[in-house]
């Protein structure tokens, strides 16, 4: 008797626990095939509660990195070489597939497809292509703001419903960006001026409200020289080398390839400087800081070396 009472313990035992399995698994099943609403450039679409293959398109993997999400597909490649990451996103989307430059607006449509995405994100530029990848999978489209990139990632971070990480990240930003400008203050003085400058192909540009521009004057609080051309959309103001010889700032912080840096170089009015005399100048490559003040982890990771940077 106490023999059958013990085998049909175990088998309730043994029931209860499978039932539980099968039920934990339903839960998980369930979960991830849950489908939520949400509002983008378009209008209300649905996608996936927990995506787990997300394709980026839209140029914001670092965005969606920081939100806590792996992209198994990026067009976050470098401006100058698009078959490669640049160097400060090679491990954070060391497993992604290229798939284009961000801000083109078509990308490897099979490249798309063979990832096989429960998620597809893209912006405005790649509007175009909207039809066709909602047929592959949800399809999100994000109209990016022209120059604030914070508003960039709280627009992502809500259609993700991750307000809350990307907040804190925000508040952990903010708070190391202004202890590195007063420590920039602290060593190089208060009222010290500085002007990051882009020359390419033949061109000079100014970065004021975004690029490391941004990161210096308004995430640091760094002081701007007088006459800098302020900047009103996602364009960089343009000046020719008879403006260049009107801003006169203590620091200059240049970004352009090798080619188009000895190209400035050999102008005289480069040349007669204020900065470019004192020897006050930092020559950066173009790849990668070009791209790294319009990255949210480009920008962080730029604050780590930006005392190195203007000690040159």
């Amino acid at each position: 008797m106490i023999k059958k009472w013990s085998l049909f313990f175990v088998s309730m035992v043994m029931c209860i626990a499978l039932t539980a399995c099968q039920n934990a698994d339903n839960k998980t099943n369930n979960n991830e095939n849950e489908m939520i609403s949400v509002t983008d450039a378009r209008g209300e679409v649905k996608i996936p509660a927990n995506p787990q293959r997300i394709v980026d398109i839209s140029g914001n993997s670092d965005i969606l990195s920081i939100l806590g999400y792996s992209v198994i597909g990026t067009a976050n490649s470098d401006a100058y070489d698009y078959t490669k990451l640049p160097t400060y996103l090679e491990n954070t989307l060391k497993d992604a597939k290229i798939l284009g430059y961000s801000m083109q607006d078509t990308m490897d449509i099979e490249g798309i497809l063979s990832l096989k995405p429960d998620l597809i994100i893209i912006s405005s530029v790649q509007e175009k292509m909207y039809e066709q990848l909602k047929q592959i999978a949800p399809t999100v489209m994000i109209e990016l703001a022209q120059i604030d990139w914070k508003e960039d990632i709280k627009t992502i971070a809500k259609i993700m419903q991750k307000e809350d990480v990307a907040n804190e990240w925000l508040r952990n930003y903010e708070a190391k960006a202004l202890a590195v400008g007063q420590e920039a203050k602290a060593k190089y003085g208060e009222d010290v001026t500085y002007f990051p400058l882009l020359a390419s192909g033949g061109q000079l540009f100014v970065f004021d409200s975004a690029g490391i521009g941004s990161v210096l004057f308004d995430d640091m609080g760094l002081k701007k020289p007088a006459n800098l051309p302020a900047q009103t959309d996602i364009s960089l103001p343009v000046i020719s080398y008879e403006g260049l010889a009107q801003i006169d700032a203590d620091y200059m912080v240049v970004i352009g390839t090798e080619a188009d840096m000895q190209t400035l170089r050999n102008h005289t009015v480069y040349q007669n400087l204020r900065a470019v005399q004192n020897g006050k100048v930092m020559e950066l490559p173009s790849s990668p800081y070009f791209n790294m003040g319009y990255s949210c982890i480009g920008r962080l990771l730029f604050l780590d070396e930006v005392m190195s940077v203007l000690g040159r």
